[in-house]
C-alpha cells in the first residue's frame, strides 16, 4: 500500500502551491492523513494532519495561518493548500496514513512517526527567487 503526492515545484517566496495526496489502491476515507516534510540538514517534521471525517485538523506553529489541509473523500484525496511560501518552507513533502481510530492531532505528534507505516514517496517543493 502506497500513497502518490503531486504538486510540488519551484515558487518564488510568497508564491503558492497546493499539494494533492491520493490513495490508488483503497479508501483513506477512514483514516487521518497527514503531511510531513522533511529538510536534509534537519529531521521530519509534521506539517499539518486531518481527521477521517475532516472536522479535526492539526498545524504545527511555523505553518499556522498559511497552509490549509483539506480532503476530498469522494475523490480520495488530500490536499495541502500553501500560500505565502517563504525558503525555509524549502523540503521534501510527504503525506502518510494513520492507523485506524487515530485523530489528527496524535497523528502529527512527533512521537509516533514511527508508528505510521503508509507513505508517499514525496513531492519536491522549493521556494527560492
Amino acid at each position: 500500500l502506497h500513497l502518490v503526492e503531486s504538486g510540488g515545484g519551484l515558487v518564488q517566496p510568497g508564491g503558492s502551491l497546493r499539494l494533492s495526496c491520493a490513495a490508488p489502491e483503497f479508501r483513506l476515507d477512514a483514516y487521518a492523513v497527514g503531511w510531513f516534510r522533511q529538510d536534509p540538514a534537519k529531521a521530519r517534521e509534521g506539517v499539518s494532519c486531518i481527521s477521517p471525517s475532516g472536522d479535526d485538523s492539526y498545524y504545527a506553529d511555523f505553518v499556522k495561518g498559511r497552509f490549509t489541509i483539506s480532503r476530498d473523500n469522494a475523490k480520495n484525496t488530500v490536499y495541502l493548500q500553501m500560500n505565502s511560501l517563504q525558503p525555509e518552507d524549502t523540503a521534501v513533502y510527504y503525506c502518510a496514513q494513520a492507523p485506524p481510530t487515530w485523530g489528527a492531532s496524535p497523528m502529527c505528534d512527533s512521537r509516533n512517526y514511527k508508528l505510521l507505516e503508509v507513505w508517499g514517496q514525496g513531492t519536491q517543493v522549493t521556494v527560492s527567487s
